[in-house]
């Protein structure tokens, strides 16, 4: 056990607890040649996958032109600045594939009022 403890990458304390459903906006470290910019990227979680040092999460948001962009991030990436939640929504299932088929009013989910 303590051989994989060591392995493992530390936990990133900037991500909080998130949920399929939840809308958030992932700020990402960008390198672009010399110097280096923070990247907002807001949008919905439709997949949770955990598993130690492969843990990672899918967001998705609708670009322009109403094209639908899905982006993967790792929950231990020391390239993430912060996760902010700004709403969590009520779902009923685990990876929220479906709303891949969906636009307009029928890809929004139901606040949910904690």
């Amino acid at each position: 056990m303590d051989m994989i403890k060591a392995v493992e990458a530390p936990v990133n304390e900037n991500i909080p607890e998130l949920r399929p459903g939840d809308i958030v906006n992932v700020h990402v470290r960008i390198k672009e040649g010399e110097r280096e910019r923070v990247q907002e990227f807001k949008g919905t979680v439709i997949r949770l996958r955990k598993g130690g040092n492969n843990a990672n999460f899918t967001v998705r948001r609708i670009a322009s032109n109403g094209i639908g962009v899905e982006r993967t991030f790792l929950l231990r990436s020391p390239r993430l600045e912060k996760v902010v939640v700004e709403r969590h929504s009520k779902v009923r299932r685990a990876q929220l594939y479906f709303l891949r088929n969906r636009t307009g009013k029928s890809a929004r989910l139901k606040q949910k009022f904690d």
